[in-house]
This record gives structure tokens, sequence and C-alpha cells, in this order.
């Protein structure tokens, strides 16, 4: 198989099956011997996935009928992306998007016909597609809407920063290495790397690389993690011999960090994936950590040993909107009703993990979404319910602060988008 064509196959799995774009690719790329196909596979599948929106609305207007073949359909959808955003010289991405089709003679002619067409009339195309907001920033209607109504002043840098590939940043464990020698090394590697403005433990690259190739990677010195998700940690504020609860923990960067930031007296981290477990583990051995893991529901602590919990995160199951950079394959499998669903399970969460919490205990609320009805909506609506929680201000100069927490907006310092607020619990 071509590697165009092993890109339409992993297309179809994700935009026509609505298959995650990783699974998809862990399910592919093993299979491609070549370093560079497998390289060029991944980025034109998230090329496309990426731009699907504007590239579905120029091939609509190139293509007479619908293409009722998925993997011809998505050979058309990364021919366009190949000529309009990618640096394949425009006669290999035509000429080798058709011989992809292989011999179905009737599929190279239309693939030949639709890739050319778009080459003469490039402009006028566009800008018919351009003319609607949500297939110019290549988003679904429901989700553009969603986000001008949240953020009416920040829409536009809001959808440009989540078309935009996000920096790898990395974590250096503190138990191992500082980060100014971390940064050291890497230099001496030839690596260029800057440290990051808000986490003190963060460093991002100039240019993506190989995590497993860089210095200290097994022997636990680093992580990958967002500059945003590093800040859980700090804000927890976990002093020695504490009781910590990291609800929804896999794959269980936030435990490590709590753990290579403080010496609390347990850590008891819990997921509902018993499948999930394993990263947890496998992030807890490379960084020569220890933690209670366990299999369990958030929302139904039957899984409590009834000792309660001077910290607790609830890392809530979210739409991830926040994320789409990194992920985005969301912005299609992501349905409208799946946001007043996703609320309703944090709600649960919450109201369980509460009583979990000792008085005078910390309660740090975190999501990776940009959706208000998610985020500061669904504290607000917590903080009704339950007398006993008090809003514990967030005092920083990163996002913005709200009535209740603090929501960091995707590409504010270069971050993925993050929503924290943190709770008192009345009594202590």
């Amino acid at each position: 198989m071509s590697s165009r064509a092993a890109v339409a196959a992993i297309l179809v799995r994700v935009l026509a099956e609505g298959r995650s774009l990783t699974a998809a690719l862990e399910d592919a790329l093993p299979a491609i011997p070549r370093e560079a196909d497998r390289a060029f596979v991944q980025a034109m599948s998230f090329g496309v996935v990426r731009w699907y929106g504007r590239l579905d609305a120029v091939l609509r207007q190139l293509a007479t009928k619908p293409i009722q073949d998925p993997q011809i359909r998505m050979l058309a959808l990364l021919g366009l992306f190949q000529l309009e955003y990618s640096r394949v010289k425009p006669y290999a991405a035509v000429a080798e998007t058709v011989a992809a089709a292989g011999r179905k003679e009737w599929a190279r002619r239309l693939l030949n016909g639709v890739l050319r067409n778009f080459q003469r009339r490039r402009d006028e195309l566009l800008a018919v597609a351009d003319a609607d907001p949500a297939s110019r920033h290549a988003h679904p209607p429901w989700l553009w809407e969603r986000i001008g109504g949240d953020w009416p002043d920040a829409e536009p840098a809001l959808l440009e920063a989540a078309n935009r590939q996000a920096p790898l940043t990395l974590r250096v464990n503190r138990r191992r290495c500082q980060r100014d020698p971390y940064l050291a090394r890497l230099a001496e590697a030839g690596i260029e790397a800057a440290p990051t403005r808000v986490s003190a433990d963060g460093v991002i690259l100039a240019q993506p690389q190989a995590v497993e190739r860089l210095p200290g990677y097994a022997a636990g010195w680093i992580s990958v993690q967002d500059e945003a998700a590093q800040l859980a940690a700090p804000l927890l504020e976990v002093e020695a011999g504490q009781r910590v609860l990291d609800l929804c923990a896999a794959p269980g960067g936030k435990t490590v960090h709590v753990l290579e930031s403080a010496d609390p007296a347990e850590v008891v981290a819990l997921d509902i994936d018993p499948a999930r477990l394993v990263r947890i583990a496998a992030n807890l051995e490379r960084a020569g950590l220890r933690a209670t893991v366990l299999a369990g529901d958030a929302a139904q602590p039957d899984w409590w040993d009834g000792a309660a919990f001077d910290r607790i995160l609830v890392d809530a199951p979210c739409s991830a909107t926040g994320v789409i950079r990194r992920h985005p394959d969301i912005k299609w499998l992501r349905q409208p009703a799946d946001i007043a669903a996703l609320a309703r399970q944090q709600s649960r969460i919450l109201n369980a993990a509460w009583p979990l919490l000792k008085a005078g205990g910390h309660l740090l609320y975190a999501t990776c979404s940009i959706l208000r009805e998610e985020n500061d909506a669904q504290i607000a609506a917590f903080l009704q319910r339950h007398p006993d929680a008090a809003d514990d201000p967030i005092r920083a100069d990163w996002g913005r602060a709200l009535v209740h927490g603090r929501q960091i907006l995707t590409g504010s310092g270069d971050m993925d988008g993050f929503y924290y607020a943190r709770l008192v619990k009345a009594g202590g």
C-alpha cells in the first residue's frame, strides 16, 4: 500500500467511521516500514483532519455529485490538502494521489480532474468556502457558534490557535534534574529549547523531536506535558505528609508531577478504565515514584477506604476543546449533545468527591475545555449546591480571571486551553 493510500485508509477510520485519530494511527503506523513514510503518513493525516471543514467545502464545489467511495473521497481531500497546505510539489501531489487509486480507472480520472480543476480555480473556490466562517476556520458550525458565544472578543484568535500545530513541551523531574542543567544538556545535544514562562519545570522545544531520543527520557528526567497542564500540581499546594487523591488520573502526568513537587504521605490515583492504569504505572516507574493506583468510578466512590484526603484533584472528563490543536479529530467526533452529557458527568464527580475531602482541605477542578458550561458555570452550580464550599481564588498572571476560577484560552502563551478552579471546605 502506498503512503497516500495509507493516509486515506486512516482518514476513513476517523472521518467516516468515527475512530480517534490517535487510535487509527497506532493501528496503521507499525505496518509502514520506513520512518520517513511513517512521518509523512502522520503529518498528512493530521493535516487533513485539521482542515477537513475547509477542504470539504472546496471538494463539494468540485465534485458534481458526492463521492460515494470513502477511500477515493479521502484521497481527494488529501490531494487538496497537499496542494493548499503542504510543501509537496504540485505535480507530485496530483500524480501520486491519482496513483494511490490503484486500478480504479474511474477514480483516477475523477481525482485528476478534481485536483487540476482546483489548481485552475483555487482563488474562486476558496472564496466561496471562506464565505462561511465555520468552514473558513475548519470547525463544525455548532462548535464555532459555541466558542463565539462564550468568548466573543477572542473568537478569531481562538480558532486560529486551534488550527496551529502545538509545540512539544516537556516537564523536568526536579527529583532527577533541575531545569537549567537540563536545558544545557539539550544544548550540548544540538537541540534548541527554551524555559516556559509560567511553569517552573517546563521546557519548550523549538522543533518536535522523538521524545524517546531526548537526553534522560528513559531515566525519568522528563515527561511530555503542556505548560497549562503543568500548573495543576503547584495549584494543589500539597504539603509534606498530606493525603492526595487524583481522580480521572490516566495517563498519570499530574499524579507524577505532584510526587515530583512535594513529599505527600500518600497519593491515590484513580481511573475508571483498568487498561489506562497501565500507563499511570509506567509513568510512575519511569520517574522512580510510587502511588496507590486504583480502578474505580469517580462518581461512585465504593472504592474509598474511608480516610479523608487533604487535597483532591478532579481532572474532569471534558470535551477537550482546549486541546484541539493536538487532537484535531475532536472537532469532528464531538457532537453538540456531548457537552451537556459531560457537564452532568462532571457534576456527579464533583458531588461524589466532596465528602472525601477533609474540613479545611482543597479541591482543584481542572478541564482541558474552553466551553464555559463545563468550567465556571459548573463551579457556580456546585457552590450553589454545597454551602460548605467556598471559592479559593487563584491569583496569577496567566489566563483570565473569572468569577470562579481562571481560564487559559488555547494559544495564550502558546499553552493549551485549560480551566482551573480551587475550592476550600469549611470547618478546618
